[in-house]
């Protein structure tokens, strides 16, 4: 057959059958949260028409290597081939970046000159950082649009994903890296064993990896159930990336908590004697992982249940006002918004999203086509009742919101608490 001129097709969605942080088969559901469209699939007006398909959000759990991940996996083509999430569009990360540059730098002991390659860059907030202090730097970022921006901007940024070809590439270009970076992208990648090859590729003799991800810890002792969704295939914790970054020979030699994304860990990588010297924390974590029963189901069945209960409570609240003829809108056009409200059920009861990302207003949400104003809609339009779909954000939008307060409006919190702020709550 002459397949001359014909598109090639790119398959949606397929289900692993295998860990993919240890290979083993012994894999346990843990968790279901409940179907959704592609969480950031925010669309134009055109495409309002064009029905969007859910797919399963169920989370596995290795019983060899603790690694908690989602199987059925949505082509990364699909997923980022017009990705519209930027760095700078996100609450306090920015300034996260500064800190987070900063700590590197001392920790890791760099001089002037020295290359920092962050994978996944996105628009180069962190390179940035970096190169404001001296280094040389570099982004590898799939999504081209976002690329060329970062380029044009200053931060040299090749249009690729990675894999351990492009780290010999890069080698080749620039040398070995003194630091390699990933920030809230490690979860994202399916092919864990090819890119843990390509850091080893790309690291220096006294190199150092580090990555910030959530941690599954904090997805269960916080409430962050709307962390668990497509793009993010794996939870982290420490005792699976231990072990996957020893396949390949490197040590993981310390980690530290941090506060982003309802709460993650930044994970230092090495080849055994590097620079860093462990100081207790990765043993500290494992002990404290043991003790909570990350890795026992029962755990799972118990944060369910807790979650549930917040379901209902929040159902029941805007069932009763609409019931009441209020009106309703939803902070927070996110993808973890987009979990929330298909988990929760609760689409039908949202007239419209309030967000301050310029790249969503005007906008249409995920599957059920909510449009998507500015923060200051709220004024404008009145509504009875703000749902905070972007609930970690909460202190800084009531904050903002006074305006909205002072005239009468409530604001509603469904997570980790069921609760209601404004006068007449």
């Amino acid at each position: 057959m002459n397949n001359k001129g014909k598109r090639a097709v790119i398959s949606v969605i397929h289900r692993r059958s295998d860990c993919r942080g240890c290979g083993s088969h012994k894999l346990d559901l843990v968790f279901s949260l409940k179907p959704s469209p592609i969480g950031d699939a925010y669309v134009v007006a055109e495409q309002v028409c064009v029905p969007q398909p859910s797919y399963p959000i169920d989370l596995y759990m290795c019983s060899h290597c603790g690694l908690a991940q989602i199987l059925d996996v949505i082509s990364p083509e699909i997923l980022y081939g017009e990705y519209i999430y930027v760095t700078a569009s996100s609450l306090g990360l920015p300034e996260h970046f500064t800190d987070y540059a900063d700590s590197v730098i001392s920790r890791c002991g760099l001089k002037q000159g020295s290359l920092v390659v962050d994978i996944g860059s996105n628009d180069g907030t962190l390179l940035r950082c970096f190169q404001k202090q001296g280094m040389r730097v570099l982004g590898v970022e799939p999504a081209a649009h976002i690329a060329a921006h970062a380029t044009a901007t200053g931060i040299r940024t090749l249009d690729k994903f990675f894999t351990p070809a492009l780290a010999r590439d890069i080698v080749a270009e620039y040398g070995h890296a003194h630091v390699i970076t990933s920030n809230n992208v490690f979860a994202n990648i399916d092919d864990l064993a090819s890119w843990v090859h390509g850091v080893n590729e790309l690291l220096a003799r006294d190199g150092v990896y580090v990555f910030e991800s959530y941690y599954l810890a904090d997805v269960v002792g916080n409430m962050v159930f709307d962390f668990i969704y497509h793009e993010h295939l794996s939870a982290f914790s420490v005792k699976p990336v231990k072990m996957l970054f020893e396949g390949v020979g490197l040590e993981l030699v310390a980690v530290q908590h941090v506060p982003t994304k309802g709460g993650s860990l930044r994970y230092y990588v090495q080849r055994p004697g590097g620079p860093l010297a462990s100081d207790g924390s990765v043993a500290e974590c494992l002990a404290s992982e043991d003790r909570m029963g990350l890795y026992k189901r029962e755990t799972y069945i118990a944060y369910a249940e807790k979650i549930d209960q917040l379901k209902d409570k929040t159902r029941k609240f805007l069932i009763q006002a609409k019931r009441e003829g209020k009106s309703i809108a939803g902070f927070g056009a996110s993808i973890t918004g987009t979990t929330l409200i298909y988990h929760f059920e609760i689409g039908e009861y949202l007239d419209y999203l309030v967000d301050d990302n310029l790249a969503k207003q005007g906008r249409y949400s995920p599957g059920l086509h909510l449009p998507v104003f500015p923060s200051t809609a709220l004024c404008e339009r009145k509504p009875d009742y703000v749902l905070v779909l972007a609930w970690r954000f909460a202190e800084p939008f009531i904050k903002k919101a006074q305006a909205y307060l002072q005239r009468g409006g409530r604001i509603v919190i469904p997570v980790p608490e069921f609760k209601i702020v404004g006068e007449s709550a």
